[in-house]
């Protein structure tokens, strides 16, 4: 894929174990897939986050596996059940991905979309707000 990258993005991940690496690779590149307009930064010092209209995901690598934090008020469908942890926290949810395992590219890609639609909409605060109404 072609994409616009943040150094600092790349430092975070080169810094890692090869198997972080490569999971943080792959859903680097699943985000960017989900949406071209998709921007890197850094934000809490060192964490990547990918950003469009607000936050959609940040990664975090963890001693034995890589945490993908997706920032969606839990309102955004996990029909493949991606998530792992957080399932009622009220600003992300958590999915993580440990050496062996393989990602679902398509289900991520498709929550992601729908993280970035709430964003594109107002965002996942405004979404609530209005759906108790």
């Amino acid at each position: 894929m072609n994409y616009r990258t943040d150094p600092r993005v790349d430092d975070y991940i080169d810094g890692l174990t090869d198997w972080q690496q490569r999971i943080c690779r792959e859903v680097r590149d699943l985000v960017h897939e989900a949406d071209p307009e998709i921007e890197e930064t850094i934000k809490r010092t060192n964490r990547p986050y990918f950003v469009l209209q607000g936050n959609v995901c940040a990664l975090l690598a963890a001693k034995d596996h890589v945490n993908v934090f997706l920032y969606d008020g839990a309102i955004v469908p996990d029909p493949d059940g991606l998530i792992t942890a957080g399932h009622d926290n009220k600003t992300a949810r958590t999915v993580a991905y440990r050496p062996d395992e393989q990602i679902n590219g398509p289900a991520l890609v498709a929550m992601l979309r729908q993280i970035i639609a709430n964003n594109r909409a107002g965002g996942w605060r405004k979404l609530k707000k209005d759906s108790a109404h």
